[in-house]
């Protein structure tokens, strides 16, 4: 037996799970996306029919779903290079010589990202209550009117930002250790002798040796972030104004308020085909600087 054939016959279970569990749900949800499958077609498949591509001809007519993948992009513009910017802070106050305590810290910063969401989310909601918050009381204490911090359209997403940044960025932190760790010395010993001051260092020593583990932190930033979800649909619902509507959420209240399945499955499509080609983007960005 060839070792190739060997190979595949040792990956056949697991290719038959991602197959029966990944590949056939995907391809039935793109055939869902191309019917008007609702509530009506549950009831009887004879009300189903075959609509083509007019599922995502109706959301690009759709103010609302422009809306959510405004809100959406707003979130990710936002939310990942805040998010990466303080996991890489964090990472270099870890990494430090100087810093104390260390174990301490890094299950402290970590451990955001092992608690539930909607449970953190609950808690959120109410730290952020417009009456009866800590974070109002607090500002009130230095004379600071209170905010509506969920119910004004202005201020809503800008919470649901910080708390999902709060929630993750240990995750990115720990990855931006690791490649800290595996910077080797010698190149900031060569730097220092050169005259190199820290900053310096950081640019020209730091941010090169982690330039592809920086890559792949923002891959994995932006797919979990286009994929927003439960902080809104605890904290806030979609509103106020359906200023935090995401177009997962669309997706959501299509496909399980109204039971517009053909239409859910099209905005996770559409959603899929944006994410791919952000990340195929920046791969060919990362290559092309790399060919350089």
């Amino acid at each position: 037996m060839k070792p190739s054939t060997a190979g595949w016959l040792f990956a056949a279970p697991a290719l038959a799970v991602i197959a029966m569990f990944f590949a056939l749900p995907v391809l039935a949800a793109l055939a869902l996306s191309l019917t008007d499958f609702d509530i009506y077609a549950l009831a009887d498949g004879g009300n189903l029919r075959f609509v083509g591509l007019g599922n995502y001809l109706g959301l690009m007519q759709n103010p609302l779903f422009w809306q959510a993948l405004g809100n959406t992009f707003y979130f990710v513009l936002v939310g990942v290079p805040l998010s990466i910017a303080l996991s890489l802070g964090a990472a270099l106050l870890l990494h430090s010589r100087l810093g104390v305590f260390k174990p301490f810290f890094r299950t402290a910063y970590f451990a955001p990202v092992v608690t539930t969401v909607v449970a953190v989310a609950v808690v959120w909601r109410y730290l952020f209550h417009t009456r009866y918050g800590l974070v109002n009381w607090a500002l009130a204490g230095i004379g600071i009117e209170p905010v509506d911090w969920l119910g004004d359209p202005d201020w809503a997403m800008p919470t649901i930002i910080l708390f999902a940044v709060w929630k993750n960025f240990g995750y990115n932190m720990i990855i931006f250790l690791a490649g800290l760790q595996a910077i080797p010395e010698d190149l900031y010993e060569a730097a220092r002798i050169d005259g190199a001051s820290r900053w310096r260092q950081f640019l020209h020593v730091t941010l090169p040796m982690l330039g592809p583990v920086m890559l792949m932190v923002a891959i994995l930033t932006l797919s979990g972030y286009f994929q927003l979800f439960a902080e809104p649909y605890v904290m806030t619902q979609g509103g106020p104004l359906q200023s935090t509507v995401s177009v997962l959420y669309l997706m959501y209240e299509e496909g399980f308020k109204w039971w517009n399945l053909g239409n859910a499955s099209a905005v996770a499509f559409t959603l899929f085909v944006i994410m791919a080609t952000i990340t195929f983007g920046l791969l060919w960005i990362a290559r092309r600087k790399g060919a350089e």
